[in-house]
């Protein structure tokens, strides 16, 4: 009994020894969360989205640092801009490797980020302002570029290095060689001279700062940082990301484009049917919704859009004809169409802001007029088409016996009767119980109550003269 007893208390003192060990050793083994996003495309509505989603989605899940697989030539300057103050205003570490290209506003994105890493072959720079024939922007553009890179490179401060026995405090990464990616005008001793601009393979870019290391893949990036024991995160796209991107490419937006103007020339020509206007408005509601959740449309457009269906429906149901109303209509129909497709970003410039209307509106008019052609020639066989029951083919001709009028007031001719109005030469009269509509034969003014007598007919009136 005495041996059992011993043994139980040997146990108790060294049961808490063993649970220390199993719980400093699950603190030993906590692995970090890495998050990967990927930045595959052009820079973008689309872009944007999925990395702030990632981002916000990192957080949540308290990731350790962010990993950005970037490989991209570029894209729009106003996403570039919110992604790298994305980057920069993040608590956490944001890594990026550069698996292929970090050109133009890939490269802005990638000096955002804490560290840099690239694959061999791999690029960065090249960030000059472009349109989207590959032309150099004007100056005004460039100014903002070489600024917003500019003061992207400084975000990272200063370090302090030893050379030949002295101290000496340098940019962690040089503003100058930022802007040298953007014009080609800036000198910068050493690196590139007047008339070229920056483009850095992973050698040159680690010797003037702007590449941490040379890596094969993510998990080499990982392990040059120190990072073994970690967990690889992504975010993955929903049906609604999925359905943003699709409903936002331009062949879409197009399509969109001649169901709303398709739907509309219907409802002018059938008014009251309803399904053009509908197919119409679903196709805005299409159109609007995924441009407004990507900031490019605002509330702007959409006000304007809706004035202008306001206005064609008013044409269509209360104002007969077609006239100011309906061109008004039309006009900011096709105005809020068009500006829905260019970004806020260009309305900075307003100088050149004439081109991307231009375009945007080239864009709009000819999908307008190929909807519209397309539909004179739907409707043409839908409505004239004898196959079809979309409308009434069958003719009443007159040799068959069928008339347009009431051929019974033809037996009032020769009769008498009263002037039921004055007839100034036209009016009405009385025969019998019956009133019609009347002409004085002779022009002469005949007043009300005056004997009339019937001398003809035609066209819906009796001809009267005095009795």
């Amino acid at each position: 009994m005495k041996k059992w007893l011993f043994v139980i208390l040997l146990l108790a003192c060294f049961c808490p020894v063993f649970a220390g060990e199993d719980e400093t050793r699950g603190v030993d083994e906590k692995r970090e969360l890495v998050y990967k996003v990927d930045i595959k495309d052009e820079i973008g509505p689309g872009i944007w989205r999925l990395t702030k989603r990632s981002f916000d989605r990192a957080t949540d899940e308290g990731a350790d640092v962010i990993l950005v697989h970037m490989n991209t030539y570029g894209g729009m300057v106003v996403y570039a801009d919110s992604l790298r103050s994305l980057i920069l205003n993040y608590p956490k570490p944001v890594w990026v490797f550069i698996d292929n290209n970090a050109a133009s506003a890939g490269a802005l994105i990638s000096i955002a980020c804490d560290r840099i890493y690239m694959r061999e072959g791999a690029n960065i720079g090249a960030a000059t302002v472009v349109n989207q024939t590959g032309e150099a922007m004007p100056d005004k553009y460039q100014s903002y570029m070489r600024s917003m890179i500019r003061a992207t490179a400084q975000a990272h401060g200063k370090d302090t290095v030893t050379e030949n026995g002295r101290t000496v405090v340098r940019w962690h990464r040089d503003p100058l060689i930022a802007e040298a990616m953007v014009d080609d005008r800036v000198v910068v001793e050493g690196v590139t001279d007047s008339g070229k601009v920056v483009t850095f393979t992973p050698h040159e870019a680690m010797q003037y700062g702007y590449c941490d290391g040379i890596a094969e893949n993510v998990a080499e990036v990982l392990q040059k940082e120190g990072v073994t024991n970690y967990e690889l995160r992504q975010y993955e796209p929903t049906t609604l990301d999925q359905l943003i991107g699709f409903l936002i490419s331009p062949i879409v937006q197009g399509i969109l484009i001649m169901v709303i103007i398709g739907g509309i020339y219907f409802e002018l020509q059938t008014p009251g049917v309803g399904f053009p206007l509908v197919a119409a408005v679903t196709a805005c509601l299409l159109y609007f919704a995924p441009l407004y959740l990507e900031g490019f449309a605002n509330y702007v457009e959409i006000i304007l859009f809706v004035v202008g269906l306001i206005l064609l429906l008013l044409e269509i149901f209360v104002i007969p004809g077609f006239g100011v109303t309906g061109i008004l209509g039309i006009v900011c129909v096709v105005g809020s169409l068009a500006l829905a497709g260019i970004d806020d970003f260009t309305f900075e410039f307003l100088p050149d802001f004439t081109s991307a209307i231009i375009r945007s509106l080239f864009f709009v008019v000819s999908c307008s007029l190929v909807s519209l052609f397309g539909s004179i020639w739907l409707s043409q066989k839908l409505f004239g088409s004898r196959r079809l029951n979309f409308a009434l083919h069958a003719e009443q001709k007159v040799e068959d016996g069928f008339v347009g009028v009431d051929m019974a007031v033809k037996e009032e001719i020769g009769k008498e009767g009263v002037a039921f109005t004055d007839l100034r030469p036209a009016g009405k009269v009385s025969i019998g119980d019956d009133v019609y509509d009347a002409v004085s034969e002779t022009g002469a003014f005949i007043t009300r109550g005056t004997s009339v007598r019937v001398l003809k007919y035609q066209a819906g009136q009796v001809y009267v003269v005095k009795a």
